[in-house]
């Protein structure tokens, strides 16, 4: 049903692949998703994942901090002590991120500087890249002209790149630094789910209809990703998921299991995906004088 909607839509989706490393040294991959809008290299993408971008200049700005005064301590009997007291400045524990670092996948020849629009109440923001010479996308999003369309049971599906695969990135121990690497897998596959409009969610009274629910999951790493029909019309982006407790509660109820009798609990819920609605996003556009495509 969304077999030729999906390549339609992978001409203009892209995947932003991203390494941080947290102080315990964990190097960890992820990705997530934006998509463009027109051919003069604007893109959507979540709030939430735009917010990476000068995030990543302000985690190794202050791991720089830290390691010059690391450097400065002393490398005596109270060096130990002097450094439980620098992480405690730094408020450094295992898990936390110290070093991050992004990549935009297929988009342009070269990418001098990004700027971002957020929205001020929805998760939504707007990506001007600036300083290319080619791009690498072949169309862009024709959104959807009139959204009285968008009914209750409609099957729609989102795409985007949840599953991180991709392993071109190392720790560099001579500099102590994570970077890429052009040995690896430098891709991770797209993943489409469909699913039907359950509901349709308001984010404020004074706002309105801001975003519509699916009855299947967005998954990790599809944030920013677009909502479309069989056509590819995008009807809206990817952001969040809900849990809905269902009630079918179990506690401590026998089955049999491989010929064997146990005990089991559980408590279930529905995940259910939370778009923003395409009205939202081409109003944020215009208030931007970004030029974007509709269609019937």
């Amino acid at each position: 049903m969304f077999q030729q909607a999906i390549e339609k839509v992978l001409q203009f989706t892209r995947p932003l692949h991203s390494i941080s490393r947290t102080y315990g040294g964990l190097v960890l991959p992820g990705s997530s998703t934006f998509f463009f809008v027109n051919d003069q290299g604007i893109a959507i993408t979540c709030k939430h994942v735009a917010e990476m971008i000068p995030a990543a200049e302000n985690i190794s700005r202050q791991f720089l901090h830290f390691k010059t005064e690391l450097n400065a301590i002393p490398k005596d009997n109270k060096f130990k002590r002097n450094l439980q007291g620098l992480e405690l400045k730094y408020k450094y524990l295992p898990e936390t991120t110290i070093q991050l670092k992004n990549n935009f996948l297929n988009c342009f020849d070269t990418i001098q500087e990004i700027t971002c629009h957020a929205h001020p109440t929805l998760d939504l923001a707007i990506l001007e890249f600036k300083g290319f010479n080619k791009i690498f996308y072949t169309s862009h999003a024709r959104f959807i002209k009139d959204s009285s369309k968008i009914k209750q049971g409609m099957s729609l599906c989102r795409i985007g790149y949840p599953f991180p695969e991709f392993s071109n990135f190392r720790h560099n121990p001579g500099t102590d630094d994570i970077e890429w690497t052009n040995t690896g897998n430098p891709n991770s596959p797209s993943f489409p789910i469909d699913g039907i409009v359950t509901r349709f969610v308001a984010n404020s009274a004074a706002e309105g209809i801001a975003g519509i629910e699916m009855s299947t999951p967005g998954l990790r790493g599809q944030s920013g990703g677009p909502l479309f029909d069989s056509n590819g019309t995008v009807y809206g982006m990817q952001f969040a998921t809900n849990h809905l407790h269902l009630g079918f509660d179990l506690k401590e109820h026998e089955i049999i299991n491989n010929g064997k009798r146990t005990k089991v609990s559980n408590n279930p819920f529905l995940h259910v995906g939370i778009c923003v609605h395409a009205d939202k996003i081409k109003e944020f556009l215009r208030e931007k004088n970004i030029s974007f495509t509709e269609t019937d």
